[in-house]
């Protein structure tokens, strides 16, 4: 598995292409995170990427089986 977190400095397409080369090098399972959007984007060879929002559920049974996190619970709350 693979996890790029977006920073408030980076580019996005360029966060793309990194995760892309990491599955195109043999990685199952690539994920970017992207804080300011509030999404993750999931990667698998030979699909297309899914993006999760807020009322999403990431999982990843191929690797973690039985694992799930609200995507939600990824974000710091509003106070």
């Amino acid at each position: 598995m693979f996890v790029e977190i977006k920073s408030a400095f980076d580019q996005l397409p360029r966060l793309q292409e990194k995760v892309q080369q990491a599955i195109a090098l043999g990685v199952k399972v690539g994920l970017l995170i992207d804080p300011d959007e509030q999404t993750v984007t999931i990667y698998r060879p030979d699909s297309a990427a899914t993006t999760l929002r807020d009322r999403d559920v990431l999982t990843v049974p191929d690797l973690l089986p039985g694992w799930e996190l609200p995507i939600s619970h990824l974000w710091s709350p509003m106070f």
